[in-house]
C-alpha cells in the first residue's frame, strides 16, 4: 500500500523563507535542499556514478557486507525512516534483510522523484506498508499512525550528516531521536577523514556534473520563485578547508551585478560567492561526541577496507 503525506506548512515557502535568509547575511549562503528538485535529483544521481565520487559506492558496499548483521540487530517489526531517501536504493540492502518489516516511509523534497521510488519499492516489496513524505526533512513532519508494537528506525545515509555545521547537527540528531523514541535506532552514513586530495577531486569531477549540479541551485530559484540569476555570471568552487575539516562547495560571481529573488534585490560583487554546501569528516572521537551530545551512543561502526566510510548503528541513551 502507498500514499503520500505532505508537511503541514508550503514547502516552497519555507525553502523561499530560508533562501531570502541565507541570500540577505553578509556572508550569503542558500540551504542544500534547494539542490533537489528534479533536475537536481537526476544529476545527483550522475555524481553517484563519477569514478571520483567515492562515498556511495563505499557506503553500498559496506551495507551490502553488513546489511545482514545490521538487519538482526535491529530485530522485529521495524518502521524504517528515511531522511533524504533520494533515489532509494541503500535502504533495500535493510529492506531485502528485515524481518517482519511493518512500514517503509522515505522522507523527501523531490515529489516527483519521491514517488517513483515509492512505486518501486511497492512492486518489489508489496507485503509492505510504503508511505512516502514530501517535506523538508530539517523541519518536523508528521509521522502516520503505526501500531504500537513497531521499532522506528531512522535511516540517514549518504554522509549527509556532514551537511550540517556541528551545532545543527546536533540539534537534528536530537529531533531524530525524539521521533524514534527509547526502543528506536538510527544508521547513519558518516564520510571519514582522508587525504583532501580525494576529497578535492570528490568535488571538483572533470565531467563538471559536481558544477552544474552546484548551478542548478541558481536554476532552482529561477524556476520556483521567479529569481533573476544569470548562471554564466557564477562559477563553481570547491576546497577542503583544514581548519574546519570540511569540504565547501560556493558559487562565485564573476562580475559585479544585483539579481532579484521574490521582490528582494540582492547585491553581488565581483568574486563574492554563495556557499552552498559544507561536507564536514569525521574521526571517532568527533563522531562519538557527536552521538553523546544528540542523545546516542553508538553500537556499531562499519567501514570498508580502506576506512573511507562509516555506517554507524546507533541507539538513544535512556533518559531514566
Amino acid at each position: 500500500m502507498t500514499s503520500l503525506l505532505l508537511t503541514p506548512t508550503s514547502l516552497p515557502s519555507s525553502l523561499q523563507y530560508k533562501a531570502l535568509d541565507g541570500l540577505t547575511n553578509d556572508i550569503k549562503t542558500l540551504p542544500p535542499a534547494l539542490f533537489y528538485d528534479d533536475i537536481g535529483a537526476r544529476l545527483f544521481e550522475e555524481i553517484c556514478r563519477l569514478p571520483e565520487y567515492y562515498p556511495t559506492r563505499t557506503e553500498l558496499s559496506i551495507l551490502a557486507q553488513y546489511a545482514p548483521v545490521l538487519a538482526s540487530q535491529v530485530g522485529f517489526d521495524a518502521v524504517l525512516i528515511e531522511y533524504g531517501s533520494g533515489a532509494g536504493k541503500k535502504v533495500c540492502y535493510l529492506l531485502d534483510q528485515l524481518e517482519s518489516p511493518i512500514a517503509y516511509i522515505p522522507v523527501d523534497v523531490s515529489r516527483k522523484q519521491l514517488l517513483e521510488v515509492a512505486a518501486k519499492r511497492s512492486e518489489q516489496y508489496p507485503a509492505l506498508d510504503i508511505v512516502p513524505i514530501c517535506a523538508d526533512y530539517t523541519q518536523p513532519f508528521n509521522l502516520p499512525l503505526l501500531p504500537s508494537r513497531s521499532r522506528r528506525v531512522a535511516f540517514f545515509p549518504g554522509s549527509t550528516i556532514g551537511n550540517f555545521h556541528p551545532a545543527d547537527a546536533v540539534s537534528f540528531l536530537k529531533s531524530i531521536r525524539r521521533v524514534v523514541g527509547q526502543n528506536g535506532r538510527l544508521i547513519l552514513g558518516v564520510d571519514r577523514k582522508k587525504d583532501p586530495e580525494i576529497l578535492h577531486a570528490a568535488y571538483n569531477d572533470q565531467a563538471g556534473i559536481t558544477a552544474a549540479f552546484n548551478l542548478n541551485i541558481l536554476a532552482h530559484l529561477n524556476r520556483e520563485f521567479g529569481a533573476t540569476f544569470d548562471l554564466s555570471r557564477f562559477r563553481h568552487i570547491s576546497f577542503f578547508n583544514d581548519e574546519a575539516n570540511r569540504i565547501e562547495m560556493h558559487l562565485e560571481s564573476l562580475i559585479t551585478h544585483q539579481v532579484t529573488v521574490a521582490s528582494k534585490v540582492i547585491k553581488f560583487e565581483a568574486g563574492e560567492t554563495i556557499q552552498t554546501e559544507c561536507s564536514y569528516k569525521y574521526d571517532e572521537e568527533h563522531l562519538t561526541s557527536l552521538a553523546e551530545r544528540s542523545g546516542f551512543n553508538i553500537d556499531t561502526l562499519y567501514t570498508d577496507e580502506r576506512e573511507w566510510f562509516w555506517v554507524a548503528l546507533l541507539h538513544p541513551v535512556s533518559t531514566n
